[in-house]
């Protein structure tokens, strides 16, 4: 009995962590704090625990990140044309 109800809690507790996505929260937090307030906080101790728990949340979206952190921006689109349609 003590088994099954250990195994129920454990996957109750799984499904409201995938549910609740706990790690891609603080994950979109800390880029948010990072991105938008470096003028104002701006120490070097709260940078850098901020950049370690979004390296912790999302490695994958870091690594890119830092790969593609040179890489001159995407081509402008096209200018728009507009036709003139004249009354005939």
């Amino acid at each position: 009995m003590t088994v099954a109800l250990v195994a129920g809690l454990a996957l109750a507790a799984g499904y409201a962590l995938g549910r609740l996505r706990p790690w891609v929260r603080l994950g979109e937090w800390a880029n948010w704090q990072l991105r938008f307030h470096v003028d104002r906080w701006a120490t070097r101790p709260r940078m850098a625990v901020l950049g370690l728990a979004l390296v912790l949340t999302d490695p994958v979206g870091m690594w890119t990140a830092y790969r593609r952190r040179n890489e001159p921006p995407p081509p402008l689109a096209p200018p728009v044309t507009i036709r003139r349609i004249t009354p005939d």
